[in-house]
């Protein structure tokens, strides 16, 4: 049995549903089919979670949605429209729309939540009216009823261990299951969605409960690339991965799977497999718990902007018990979160997302961190890239990062630093934003110039 998930631009259109059901159909082994909200339709399009996140905040700040609103049902009436599908469909979105707007708005945070899911419930009970006009047994399921049960985390919430269980009784329900991704409901029944791009994260899940042999997820790439193709052109193709060789490329950038969807699967030892709803056909890539390490020391690289550096320099710090723990805790009574923290004896630098400080939290931070830490030295560094150069083959080829730090200096890209994961599946490489590109190729030609992957 396959749990099959589609991405938004897989579900933007009624031609892209009718590609959707075809891929579904042929294959009777794909039970429970997982959907995102619609998606774009050409690149100037606004995704319909965009549309309902603007909808929110309208009515927070006591301003009329109408426009957003009547742009969202616009949305799934040209789907509609387009597979023929009766009205009374989107009667029944509007309505659903209509009440969310209209309920308890004394916490924000969980009616965001609350109008974000529309877009993927709404579209789930589309598609499986579509299958149905289709004459093919398909069923919308209520996240609800089936016991997808989550921690009560905005924006971030997480599976609780017993939907598993509650999850598994899916497997005696008749027909295909049309599953919406993104969210789930606590137990005091309120909804809560995972992060951003989390139709992933749902696919994942369903795909552990109901111990599927297989867990495919459809985007609008033949592959996963070796490089960013917006980077290199026509960058090479990955047709094997391993789970935690694709998880360091979805955190440092890879868009094409949430970084967060492959831990139900990979502690369920799933195989995923990528695969293009406009091109069924191609290869894909399949991620699994072990593949043959036939490519070299690399399988890809990634990279992401947006960074910044808290560099803190102390002599002696070495020998000061407590130093990280008291720095990190400073950092976590202002709510904020870090990625790496490279060190020396007497310095040591946390990386973290830019977008979590502002002018007056920063000054604070510093403050606090001369003050209470008696630092010789404090310093934020902002526009940074990091850069992960990604493989399994790296722990048993002697020099891989020497090959890379050369390949960058013989770029003039200055390094600003570098950390190495105690796996040695990775490598980052911090440079300065307007270097992130001419880096990514010096590295791409390095690894994969003369290399087949």
């Amino acid at each position: 049995m396959k749990v099959v998930k589609f991405g938004g631009s897989s579900l933007a259109s009624g031609k892209q549903v009718e590609k959707v059901f075809n891929i579904v159909t042929t294959d009777p082994t794909r039970k429970v089919v997982v959907v995102s909200a619609p998606g774009k339709r050409f690149p100037e399009d606004i995704k319909v979670t965009d549309l309902l996140i603007e909808c929110a905040d309208l009515v927070l700040r006591g301003r009329d949605p109408k426009e957003q609103v009547e742009a969202v049902i616009a949305r799934y009436q040209a789907i509609a429209e387009e597979l023929a599908l009766p009205s009374q469909i989107i009667m029944e979105i509007r309505q659903d729309l209509s009440d969310r707007l209209n309920s308890d708005q004394r916490k924000p945070d969980r009616f965001i939540d609350l109008l974000k899911a529309s877009g993927e419930d709404n579209n789930a009970k589309l598609v499986a009216s579509y299958f149905q006009s289709r004459g093919v047994e398909a069923y919308y399921v209520n996240p609800k009823e089936a016991g997808l049960l989550v921690s009560a985390e905005p924006g971030n919430a997480q599976a609780l261990p017993e939907s598993y269980e509650l999850l598994y009784s899916l497997h005696s329900r008749p027909g295909i299951l049309i599953f919406p991704g993104f969210f789930g409901f606590s137990k005091e029944g309120d909804v809560y969605t995972f992060s951003r791009s989390g139709s992933d994260i749902t696919g994942s899940i369903l795909a552990n409960a109901l111990k599927a042999d297989l867990y495919e997820n459809f985007t609008d790439v033949d592959a996963v690339y070796s490089v960013n193709p917006f980077i290199i052109e026509r960058p090479k193709e990955i047709r094997e991965l391993t789970y935690r060789e694709m998880r360091e490329l979805s955190y440092a950038g890879f868009s094409v799977l949430h970084d967060e969807a492959l831990v139900p699967a990979f502690r369920a030892g799933i195989p995923v497999h990528i695969k293009n709803t406009n091109n069924p056909q191609a290869e894909g890539t399949r991620i699994m718990t072990e593949r043959d390490n036939t490519n070299g020391p690399v399988i890809g690289i990634a990279s992401d902007e947006g960074f910044c550096s808290i560099y803190v320099s102390k002599y002696l710090m070495n020998r000061e018990i407590g130093f990280g723990r008291k720095l990190l805790g400073i950092l976590e009574d202002y709510g904020i979160s870090y990625e790496h923290t490279p060190s020396g004896i007497d310095d040591m630098s946390v990386i973290l997302r830019e977008n979590q400080l502002d002018e007056q939290t920063e000054k604070a931070i510093i403050n606090r961190i001369k003050t209470e830490l008696h630092a010789d030295e404090v310093k934020i560094e902002h526009g940074l890239a990091l850069i992960m150069v990604v493989g399994e083959g790296m722990r048993r080829n002697v020099g891989t990062m020497a090959r890379a730090s050369k390949a960058l200096a013989k770029a003039k890209v200055n390094i600003e630093m570098i950390n190495q994961g105690s796996s040695e599946v990775s490598m980052m490489f911090g440079v300065k934003e307007y270097d992130e590109k001419k880096a990514v190729q010096a590295l791409y030609d390095e690894f994969f110039a003369a290399v087949t992957v």
